[in-house]
Order: structure tokens, then sequence, then C-alpha cells
């Protein structure tokens, strides 16, 4: 592997393998095909999911106008559709144009600056459902009154007792020594903001013990 000099105008790869067992040969000799030299060819070694790319993060920021920067497919490259819409958009805003072999997507051409258009607008068109669906949910969620949100650890024996804590000025770190919670769960708790514990009631009762401010 080599790191990327500053040339304009000039064919770039990137390959991305996902474990130390395996290794870029096919890769390498798709690009070299492709008409980039191996000097040129920037290789990750990381899963597709991973933010972690500190080849391809050099080499983008690296990239001129008129360079071409080629993969062998496109999931090398992004971690989703809409992380590699995003990256394919940006490189066209900046001059640099985008091959991918397998799937035959060339910015240099008509056709492939028509397949990328359909490709984003395909990704928009996902993003913009789950939004909606999304939404759809919370709202039946609340019109049947049901819990929104993952449900949280607190139990009510401890919802109550922190607000019961709160109210006569203990701290949070007492309080959460006190119930085995976190601090930051604790504030979370008391600013309303696990929306699975809205049904708790803050009133106590002779069911659960009472918290009493030891005196001085």
């Amino acid at each position: 592997m080599s790191s990327a000099s500053e040339t304009v105008g000039r064919a770039w790869g990137h390959a991305r393998v996902s474990t130390t067992d395996q290794d870029a040969l096919l890769q390498f000799a798709a690009l070299r095909s492709a008409g980039v030299e191996e000097v040129r060819i920037i290789t990750d070694h990381c899963s597709g999911a991973s933010a972690e790319r500190p080849g391809l993060t050099g080499l983008l920021e690296q990239l001129q106008p008129g360079d071409v920067l080629t993969v062998w497919k496109l999931d090398r490259l992004g971690r989703s559709v809409s992380h590699l819409v995003s990256l394919v958009d940006d490189l066209g805003r900046r001059g640099v144009e985008f091959r991918s072999l397998t799937e035959a997507l060339d910015t240099t051409t008509p056709g492939g600056r028509l397949l990328f258009h359909v490709v984003a607008a395909v990704a928009q068109f996902e993003r913009e459902l789950i939004v909606e669906r999304t939404r759809a949910a919370l709202a039946a969620a609340r019109a049947q009154n049901r819990q929104l949100g993952r449900p949280s650890r607190v139990n009510e024996h401890q919802f109550r007792l922190i607000h019961q804590m709160a109210e006569v000025g203990t701290t949070h770190a007492v309080i959460a020594a006190s119930t085995g919670l976190s601090k930051a769960v604790v504030g979370r708790v008391l600013r309303g903001e696990i929306a699975s514990l809205a049904h708790f009631s803050r009133d106590t009762d002779g069911a659960l013990p009472l918290y009493e401010e030891p005196s001085l």
C-alpha cells in the first residue's frame, strides 16, 4: 500500500478487505486492468460497517478536480446506500469522477451519471419511507397508550426513590449509589427523558420503603 500523493487528473483506486485472512489480490487485479497503477491503490482492512477507514479518509482528502476514484464493487466503498450516495455526491461537487467496475457505474459517462442519479433517488425514497413508517408507528402507539421506546432498566421502586431523594436535595451521586444506577440515568429520570417510564407514578405508598434524609 502506498500513500496518496497529490496528482491532478490521475486514476486512483481504493480496495477494502474485511479481515486479516483476506487479501486484495482480486481487487488489485481488477483495478490494474481498469488502468489504475498499483502505487495509486489505497487499501483498508476493516469490516463494511466500520466508520474507521484511514486509507480512504486520506485518499478523499487529497483527491483533486479531474481525478477518478475507482473501486471494484460499490460495497467496498460505502457502509450503506445513503453513505455511498453522500460520498459520490461530494466527489462530484469537487470535480472528482467515480467508477465502480462490477456495477459498471461510471460518472465520466452520461449513462453512468444517470444511473447514479437513479441510485440517489432510490436512497432518498427509502429514507422517506423509514421516516413515514416511524411516525405512523409512534402515532399508533400513542393512540393505544402503548409504551414508547426500548424498555428501561429502571424499575418503579427506583423511579419513586429517585424523585423522593431529589425532592429533599440529595445529590445525583448519592441517589445513583443508593439505587444502583449511574448518575447519567438518574439525571435522565429526573428530566423525564425516558419515555418508557412515563406510566410510573411518583407517589409513594406503604408498599414501598421511604427514603429518610439522615440527620446530622
